[in-house]
């Protein structure tokens, strides 16, 4: 059985920092719910244009959406 890393998305936890949903910033950015919940389950990646929409949209440093914070 193979051992997978838990992977923090970053985008889901300023979501939920934010008390905000995928379905507002599906509407925020006028996109699919479908679309942020993949992106929220790393399913898939927003491009870098969009990322920067996010950090935005969420008030957010586009670095918190980018760096791991974690230490060595």
């Amino acid at each position: 059985m193979s051992r997978q890393k838990r992977r923090y998305n970053k985008i889901k936890i300023a979501l939920l920092e934010n008390e905000k949903t995928n379905i507002w910033l599906a509407e925020q950015l006028n996109v699919s719910r479908t679309t942020v919940s993949k992106w929220c389950t790393n399913d898939n990646q927003p491009t870098v244009e969009t990322l920067f929409k996010i950090a935005e949209t969420l008030e957010v440093d586009v670095c918190e959406l980018l760096v791991s914070h974690k230490k060595s």
